[in-house]
């Protein structure tokens, strides 16, 4: 009996009627086999929760995680930096404002606004023409004995990056009356004339003459040199201006190279915002257009600054975001 229960036995996991060793079927493991390679029963194919094979690529690789975008206040210290740098920029090279310190140009300006002036032509090669009211650098002590203002190291800041107006007092704002090889006079009251022209000047103070009568000044005939202008308020009776300086080194004349720019629109207070055109007077002696890219600068440097930043920062989310995607 027992080589019964032994030969039983052979014929499953022991030898077969040939004397081989076979193993026991497992018949969890043929239904597992069969349905992998049986396309009927759904096999051909890898396990429904893995991925298919990249061919070449082990199964412990995976794709690289998006990176996640800068949040709008990590850029915002990035796009206050863009900012100030071309604010900076555009105040050294473009454009700048000032405010106004006296009465000397009124009523065209008035005591507390603020203009914004033209610096890209000058370096152009561009100078000074008739009619003009331009910001220059004191030329000869032409402000010695007047207040100026005495601004803290916040403003000084502001001022120095263009996003407010120049607290620089040592800077005057007239209108140019005569370039070089003109000849400008003036007798009695007026009018004044520019090449022997008489001008007719609207934006004279109401009240004023054109020419004042007195001693110190106000009764002259003189000739640009080429190189200067003769600039002269629009508050004729309330500048010191050319007509009061001849007795300075430059004889009252403002040098070109002493020009900062030209001032082409008025910024501030909003409700005296307005261009500063060149008076149809000025015609009668040949006075050029304004350049185009002159009359093109009038916004304020601030908003030159945050308009240019912008883009670059928007730019830079977009680099961002698409190295996220690959």
């Amino acid at each position: 009996m027992g080589d019964v229960a032994v030969g039983a036995r052979s014929g499953h996991d022991g030898e077969d009627h040939r004397g081989r060793s076979v193993e026991a079927a497992d018949p969890a493991s043929d239904s597992a086999v069969n349905a992998e390679n049986d396309p009927v029963a759904g096999g051909g194919g890898p396990p429904a929760d893995e991925p298919p094979g990249t061919g070449g690529e082990g199964s412990g690789d995976s794709a690289p995680k998006a990176k996640k975008p800068r949040s709008f206040w990590k850029e915002l210290p990035i796009l206050i930096g863009i900012a100030l740098v071309l604010a900076l920029l555009i105040k050294t090279f473009l454009v700048q404002a000032f405010s106004i310190p006296s009465a000397s140009m009124e009523n065209t300006l008035k005591i507390g606004d603020r203009v914004l002036v033209d610096k890209l032509t000058p370096w152009f090669g561009s100078e000074p023409e008739r009619g003009e009211v331009i910001v220059f650098h004191d030329p000869d002590d032409w402000l010695a004995g007047e207040n100026t203002a005495d601004p803290n190291a916040f403003q000084t800041f502001l001022s120095w990056i263009g996003l407010m107006p120049s607290a620089e007092e040592k800077d005057l704002i007239k209108r140019v009356i005569g370039v070089g090889g003109d000849t400008v006079s003036c007798k009695g009251t007026g009018p004044l004339t520019v090449n022997g022209k008489a001008l007719n000047e609207p934006y004279v103070y109401p009240g004023n003459t054109p020419c004042s009568q007195d001693d110190q000044g106000g009764q002259f005939s003189v000739k640009v040199p080429k190189g200067y202008v003769w600039v002269m308020g629009d508050h004729r009776q309330n500048s010191r201006d050319s007509r009061y300086n001849q007795s300075d080194v430059n004889h009252g004349m403002v040098p070109v190279d002493q020009v900062v720019g030209r001032a082409i629109v008025k910024a501030w207070p909003l409700s005296r915002w307005g261009t500063l055109p060149v008076p149809d007077t000025f015609d009668q002696t040949g006075l050029s257009d304004q350049s185009a890219a002159s009359a093109a600068l009038t916004v304020a440097p601030q908003g030159l600054a945050f308009a240019g930043a912008v883009p670059v920062v928007l730019w830079r989310r977009r680099r961002t975001q698409e190295s996220a995607t690959r």
